[in-house]
């Protein structure tokens, strides 16, 4: 009778159609994901049976093992970390830099020029593709990494900036007078408190930066010829061809390769949500 009751007022209802919702979403949302991990584990003339069964049978565990060895994958992990770990040091360092001198330094048209960078996050990446071919061509980077990790040592992102300027900009100002007062410098100031006091918000700096080097693929495709330089973005489409394409090993491969995502975003997602929480506490 209370749950009746319950449902019968407003709240009630209201309540029970946005867990439907939450429901129904949420299913649409990982329904692309079981059928990869299912369809990773059946046998290759078994992947596109209709009615599609969701648990494989039989259960085949040698898709990964033959994913891994059908194309040089050990190839495409280390270019991707290389990149990856190249691109995390350029937009923490710089990006981390830019974000302390708009929250604290003050200076002439601090706020225009502010603007100026929110302001490149509206201009669609493929707008810039032709140009930055044309520039990285003439400085013959084409066909090497630098393309893909040396811009971001100039600024690391405008968004990876304006989130850690939020968290700056939570950080009492009475700290950095303390410190100034002990013969601190701007520079001492931000190596010394802000970046630990920041762990939150670069933990999701980090995150972000992570899953955009790991799934790039535009860029690399763009830049890359020898496919001893390819990521794994990249050697994943290797899997498909116009005659014949290998789909158990393809989704095989491509569950392996979301693997470090996932562990990646579980063991800093305390500090990922604090991140991005504590980033919109102060304007």
């Amino acid at each position: 009778m209370p749950v009746i009751r319950h449902l019968r007022s407003g709240e009630g209802w209201a309540r029970a159609l946005t867990l439907i919702v939450l429901v129904v979403g949420a299913v649409l949302m990982t329904a692309p994901l079981l059928w990869m991990i299912s369809s990773s584990l059946k046998l290759e003339q078994r992947v596109f049976t209709f009615p599609p069964r969701l648990i494989p049978n039989p259960i085949r565990l040698a898709n990964y093992v033959d994913a891994m060895t059908y194309k040089p994958f050990h190839i495409y992990l280390k270019n991707t970390t290389v990149i990856v770990l190249l691109r995390e040091v350029a937009i923490v360092l710089t990006s981390s830099f830019c974000a302390y001198g708009f929250a604290r330094v003050r200076f002439r048209g601090r706020d225009f020029w502010f603007s100026v960078v929110l302001a490149t996050m509206m201009v669609p990446y493929v707008v810039l593709m032709v140009p930055s071919f044309v520039i990285f061509s003439r400085l013959k980077w084409i066909d090497t990494f630098l393309p893909l990790t040396v811009p971001f040592f100039f600024g690391g992102g405008a968004f990876n900036i304006f989130l850690l300027r939020q968290f700056f900009r939570t950080i009492p100002e009475e700290l950095a007078d303390a410190a100034r007062i002990d013969g601190c410098n701007d520079f001492a100031i931000y190596a010394r408190i802000m970046m630990p006091l920041a762990k939150p918000a670069l933990t999701t700096v980090v995150i972000f930066a992570f899953i955009d080097g790991w799934n790039d693929f535009i860029g690399p495709l763009l830049y890359l010829n020898s496919p001893d330089k390819f990521p794994v973005s990249v050697g994943l489409a290797t899997f498909r061809s116009v005659m014949y394409t290998r789909w158990d090993l393809l989704m095989a491969a491509s569950t392996a390769m979301t693997l470090p995502i996932v562990i990646v975003f579980f063991m800093a997602q305390r500090y990922f949500v604090q991140g991005v929480v504590l980033t919109g506490l102060k304007g």
